[in-house]
């Protein structure tokens, strides 16, 4: 038990790199065409790209990490979904939390993509920790 959760934890994280990819170079581009410091926009971009990011994660988690649990089911998808968006909303608390925060505080005169940037890294991090939790325990259980 204790080996396949390590397994498990070892391929949920390979996928959350390519999650992390999908996440953060969507926002990027986002930023890139259209930048800005709007609070609003910035929630809107970090869903959209959040968004894609656990499409990618529901496709490689069913096929791969949870490969054994994972039925296809209309309770399991609704569970990943609202799984989803409870991780959705960790990442826009953190990612325009810490967006704020720096941005306030910023004594030194850092790009404001840095600081996009670095809200995003702790959004991802923290969101994804609360995915797995949520997904293990939760919507992949036989």
């Amino acid at each position: 038990m204790a080996k396949r959760f390590k397994w498990q934890v070892v391929q949920f994280s390979a996928i959350g790199i390519s999650n992390a990819a999908v996440d953060i170079l969507s926002l990027n581009l986002l930023l890139i065409i259209w930048p800005t410091t709007d609070a609003t926009i910035l929630l809107l971009f970090n869903t959209i790209s959040y968004t894609l990011a656990i499409i990618n994660s529901y496709i490689w988690n069913t096929k791969y990490t949870f490969k054994h649990h994972a039925f296809f089911s209309k309770r399991e998808l609704l569970l990943f979904i609202g799984q989803a968006i409870i991780a959705l909303g960790i990442s826009n608390l953190v990612f325009l939390g810490i967006f704020e925060l720096l941005e306030f505080q910023s004594l030194i005169d850092i790009p404001i993509f840095v600081i996009q940037n670095i809200s995003k890294g702790a959004a991802m991090f923290l969101s994804s920790t609360a995915s797995f939790i949520l997904m293990k325990f939760i919507v992949f259980t036989k």
